[in-house]
């Protein structure tokens, strides 16, 4: 239980609210953007705000967090569109991003979703972490409608646009993973030693069935926990050494995905 009390201290000191910094340059080629903050972690998502109007703005792009600077304090982010709050009936502005425009990261992490194994676990673990659960029951709900009993990361940032949820956690062998939701990058992984005697699949909740497309991926039914989710992680985390070693020392069955790392053996 130490382990997961220290957990919660982490969620409230580093995903307590939303960051905020003007930009300070623009690269149009490649499509990035640079702000000066104090402490910011890789794989954070948020967006632009530009104003158009006195007490009026728009969120003009999409950004994440892909390089940071922490002697010089500058964060690089790559911008892409914003679809969030699409509406087709609605005009769009033909605003671009300019310097001095606002960047707000860590938008809606107070909320977050658990992907756990076992109703145990979700229940230790979201009574335990002191933030705004999203129950996974709305999860599966969406898993439903898409069809996807086997859930895809697309299913995951549809959630995030439904729910308002920022922060995913998921349990896998004993650990935590702490995960932007919309980046699918791994924020920090944990230890959380609980006893686990069972698996549901494809996660915790109490929606006894999801309903499945005739074909299509995710369209068949999950067969094994631990290699989805952390093939999931693999393919959005290629760079991550902790990931990597828990890998390279974990399940046999699970090598295979060794190959898909961008890390070099010392």
């Amino acid at each position: 239980m130490k382990h997961i009390i220290l957990l919660t201290l982490l969620v409230l000191e580093v995903f307590a609210s939303v960051m905020r910094a003007p930009v300070l340059s623009i690269n149009e080629e490649a499509q990035t953007l640079t702000i000066k903050i104090k402490k910011i972690d890789i794989g954070m998502s948020g967006f632009v705000v530009h104003p158009i109007a006195p007490n009026h703005s728009s969120i003009l792009k999409s950004v994440v967090v892909i390089d940071y600077d922490a002697l010089s304090e500058i964060a690089t982010l790559q911008m892409n569109d914003f679809s969030t709050l699409r509406n087709n009936a609605l005009p769009t502005g033909q605003w671009k991003v300019e310097v001095g425009d606002g960047v707000e990261l860590a938008f809606g992490y107070s909320r977050a979703l658990l992907i756990a194994p076992s109703e145990e676990i979700y229940h230790r673990i979201t009574k335990s972490v002191k933030i705004q659960w999203v129950h996974v029951d709305i999860f599966a709900t969406i898993l439903s409608y898409n069809g996807h009993p086997t859930p895809l990361q697309s299913d995951f940032e549809a959630m995030s646009i439904a729910s308002s949820v920022g922060l995913l956690f998921v349990y896998l062998d004993k650990k935590l993973y702490t995960i932007d939701i919309k980046s699918f990058t791994i924020l920090s992984i944990s230890d959380a030693p609980l006893a686990q005697d069972s698996v549901e699949l494809p996660f915790y909740s109490r929606i006894e069935h999801i309903e499945a497309n005739w074909f299509g991926e995710g369209s068949d039914e999950l067969e094994d926990y631990e290699s989805h989710y952390y093939e999931l992680l693999v393919q959005n985390n290629t760079k991550n050494a902790g990931l990597y070693e828990i890998i390279k020392n974990g399940d046999e069955k699970l090598q295979f995905l060794l190959e898909e790392f961008e890390i070099e053996e010392k």
